[in-house]
């Protein structure tokens, strides 16, 4: 149980004193970054999923199924 609390501590003492932490406004950037890929991201999976139902659907309609 002694190495669990040891762990605990070790963890705490490095989050709070060696890791560095994103400022309010560096937070905000990359979320809004984050997010505006996503939506690109997703207009591109919906374009291409969109353009194969196309070509899917004219194949079949040539192939008389």
């Amino acid at each position: 149980m002694n190495k669990i609390s040891i762990y605990v501590q070790e963890a705490y003492e490095e989050l709070l004193h060696k890791v560095s932490w994103p400022s309010w406004e560096e937070l905000q950037q990359t979320t809004i970054l984050v997010l505006v890929a996503l939506i690109l991201v997703t207009f591109v999976i919906f374009g291409m999923d969109f353009v194969s139902d196309l070509v899917l659907n004219l194949i079949y309609k040539l192939s008389g199924k």
